[in-house]
């Protein structure tokens, strides 16, 4: 056979133990089974507390690229805590996540947590440390019996839409003329340190005058 342009001549290696080198997956059902044990046996050990762990508070993603979706974080502020009336002590032992680390740099992520945290507050039940001697602080003993452990998402994160409703455009609004609007703006920006100089030049040759 006559090979034509400058290629490469053909040198395959058929000869290698590809068989070594061949990663297979046959124990996928059962590891498959396996996690679905553990998780079995994890709810059951942890009974009557949720499935899903501690609460987490509702964070910003960060960079200015996903900084507009919400996610669970590692855990409350004590600033937050403080605002809902809940001691940072007590706090991890009621199934709250507690992070020291992390700081509050907006109101509106404060009074966000906050509300979490009371809504989770206004559904806990606390059971008694030991059965039938209850202490200041812990449910009744009819929450107490009535109590299911629950198995969904622990208050789940709702993203909240920043997009304007849609509404009609009011008739002053058809008269206004954005482009013309946004180049006025534009010039008057770019002008500005010259009408300032030219304004401060005759403010001082007026003043001359005077004297």
């Amino acid at each position: 056979m006559v090979l034509k342009h400058n290629n490469q001549l053909p040198n395959q290696h058929f000869r290698k133990d590809w068989q070594r080198r061949v990663k297979t997956w046959f124990d996928q059902p059962g590891r498959k089974k396996s996690r679905r044990i553990a998780r079995v046996q994890k709810a059951a050990r942890i009974a009557p507390r949720p499935v899903d762990g501690l609460l987490r508070p509702a964070v910003r993603c960060p960079t200015q690229r996903y900084n507009m979706k919400l996610r669970s974080g590692r855990g409350f502020t004590l600033e937050e805590l403080k605002e809902a009336g809940i001691n940072r002590k007590v706090a991890r032992t009621v199934g709250i996540a507690v992070d020291h680390r992390r700081r509050n740099k907006s109101q509106e992520s404060l009074e966000l947590n906050v509300q979490r945290l009371k809504a989770y507050k206004a559904k806990l039940i606390v059971f008694p440390r030991k059965a039938g001697k209850p202490k200041q602080g812990d449910s009744e003993a009819a929450e107490v019996a009535s109590a299911v452990q629950l198995r969904g998402g622990l208050l789940p994160i709702q993203q909240i839409s920043a997009a304007p409703e849609a509404r009609a455009i009011a008739a002053d609004e058809k008269k206004v003329n954005a482009f013309q609007k946004l180049r006025y703006a534009r010039s008057e920006a770019r002008t500005l340190g010259a009408r300032e100089k030219r304004a401060r030049e005759k403010a001082e040759e007026e003043a001359n005058k005077k004297k």
